[in-house]
């Protein structure tokens, strides 16, 4: 079989651009600080270019920790944007790349203007769809991956939720507002009853995954549970001193998304052609996945400059648990939990109203 390979570069070379604008949060949350979101951008176009004629010659898209944006590595390591940007006729198109420590911190980049394409667990989806949907329209351009999500611990008396004490600090990307969050909600409603919901929210720290997976590795961290993603939580779990206490998929009762992409109404009407561009793009990343997915543990590798060996990392890709698919499921288990507790004010009918309609028409959909 072809593989889809291209020439290795330099690591730095394939490190996301990174730059931090401290005026952007500013902007954009009120004058709070860029240490308190961990906020990483890097602004190189105007606010509201896409409302040239034209279409845009610069896409700035952004991604997170984990394996959950692999398919992201993928369109960034083969330049699948630009191709099928020249394939459609558009031209050169520039894609900026920037990596953010939550989807929440996202979503108020891409409110202001200050990105094209964000990118996270289907709950910070959820949310800015609500929040923009008499405005901005924010939807989902397609998923990117489902996969668990395990809630790992070193202390050695946690064996359910009802274990945790007071002592106990919960690590995960955004307190309340991360997918992760949701989960521990949805977890503590089942096992304290609906109104104790937020019951373990008060233990709960926000941490980037590689920071919580540091903090809750070293013995001398107050951090005593981490609930994370791949690769994360696989790693955690070759320590003998920690041990697994719930995975997503059993709040959820079976598979569901974990990752999304998404952008504004306003992106996809002024540029159709890119737009299409980004979703071809994304739907032939998870085709080179899940064709070859060593190879596509070798990106990982690469790319996240993971520790794993690239025979762990494809072991881990290979498990049955893991998907990589641009076709949502179970959406509206999480959009049911997040309306029934006042997260969200409007409940969609089905998961179509969360997406843009590109993605209604694919195959399993």
């Amino acid at each position: 079989m072809a593989r889809h390979r291209k020439a290795r570069t330099p690591q730095l070379a394939n490190k996301l651009i990174v730059t931090t604008s401290a005026w952007l949060l500013i902007f954009a949350t009120n004058c709070a600080s860029a240490a308190k979101f961990g906020l990483e951008i890097q602004p190189e176009r105007k606010t509201g270019a896409e409302l040239k004629k034209q279409e845009t010659n610069q896409v700035r898209i952004a991604q997170q920790f984990g394996l959950g944006y692999l398919p992201l590595m993928i369109v960034r390591q083969h330049s699948l944007i630009e191709k099928h940007a020249s394939a459609a006729g558009i031209g050169d198109v520039q894609v900026v790349w920037n990596r953010y420590p939550s989807g929440d911190a996202m979503s108020q980049a891409l409110r202001a203007g200050f990105l094209d394409i964000a990118s996270g667990g289907v709950v910070p989806l959820l949310r800015i769809w609500d929040r923009t949907r008499e405005g901005l329209g924010v939807k989902g351009i397609a998923t990117l991956s489902s996969m668990p999500l395990y809630l790992n611990t070193n202390n050695p008396k946690v064996k359910t939720l009802k274990d945790f004490a007071d002592a106990d600090r919960i690590a995960l990307p955004a307190v309340k507002e991360s997918i992760q969050a949701v989960v521990l909600q949805m977890a503590a409603a089942q096992a304290f009853g609906r109104e104790n919901y937020a019951l373990l929210d008060r233990l709960t720290v926000s941490m980037a995954h590689p920071d919580g997976f540091v903090a809750l590795m070293s013995d001398k961290a107050q951090i005593t549970a981490h609930l994370t993603s791949p690769p994360f939580q696989y790693e955690e779990l070759e320590n003998p001193n920690i041990h697994k206490v719930l995975s997503s998929y059993d709040v959820l009762n079976g598979p569901a998304t974990f990752t999304t992409v998404w952008t504004r109404s306003q992106f996809r009407d002024r540029n159709p052609r890119t737009f299409r561009a980004v979703y071809n793009a994304l739907r032939e990343a998870v085709d080179i996945i899940n064709k070859d997915k060593r190879y596509a543990a070798e990106i990982y590798v690469q790319q996240a400059d993971s520790s794993l060996s690239v025979d762990t990392m494809y072991q881990i890709i290979s498990k049955p648990e893991i998907d990589f698919s641009t076709v949502p499921l179970s959406v509206i288990e999480y959009a049911e939990f997040m309306h029934q507790i006042g997260a969200i004010g409007s409940l969609p009918e089905a998961w179509t109203e969360v997406f843009f309609p590109e993605i209604h028409r694919e195959r399993g959909s």
